[in-house]
């Protein structure tokens, strides 16, 4: 394995999705549909009956176990809460991409509605940001989001990325997803 499994921070506990989350997931997502559908893909976002999330969350746990992608389902540390999701994708240049032909890595993250203004982002960034940092193939780390999306662009902000590049779709003019960058030297 290239990622630890379990990370821990000073409120939060980080872990791979399992099969037994779906039922605390389930709510989470039902509630914040209107939240997070805009902007994360909707084979994440949607809501779904219980089965249909086990076996996303199964998904999700085998592409982690062969280092293909790495979601970690974000906890209260001393509660148990379920937060979120914050990931690690392998990626190109041009495409999210194995690790073999990878040579930087995309952050992703959602949060709760009902739990943001907390830092809890921010601090699970900075522990996958160290954790990055440990992995000679990644030069960078790059966050993707829709500039609509004001409280998921002030994460990169927050953590000295620079915005590399805007880009525009002719055909959705009104999505303007911002590519920040951080150079890992920057974090080692």
């Amino acid at each position: 394995m290239i990622v630890p499994t379990d990370i821990q921070t000073e409120r939060l506990v980080l872990r791979p999705w399992r099969v037994d989350d779906a039922p605390a997931l389930h709510p989470i997502l039902a509630a914040n549909w209107d939240h997070l559908g805009p902007w994360i893909p909707a084979r994440v976002a949607t809501p779904a009956p219980i089965q249909i999330l086990m076996d996303r969350l199964a998904g999700f746990a085998r592409e982690f176990e062969g280092d293909r992608e790495w979601r970690y389902a974000m906890f209260i540390r001393d509660d148990s809460k379920l937060l979120g999701e914050l990931s690690l994708f392998p990626r190109s240049a041009t495409a999210r991409a194995s690790f073999a032909e990878s040579d930087r890595v995309e952050l992703g993250y959602w949060l709760r509605l009902d739990e943001n203004g907390h830092g809890f982002v921010t601090e699970a960034a900075r522990a996958a940001l160290a954790i990055a940092a440990t992995i000679d193939r990644f030069t960078c780390v790059e966050i993707r989001c829709d500039a609509r999306n004001e409280k998921s662009s002030a994460i990169p902000k927050r953590l000295g990325f620079t915005l590399a590049r805007t880009i525009v779709d002719p055909s959705e003019p009104e999505v303007q997803l911002q590519i920040w960058t951080l150079p890992l030297g920057d974090t080692k």
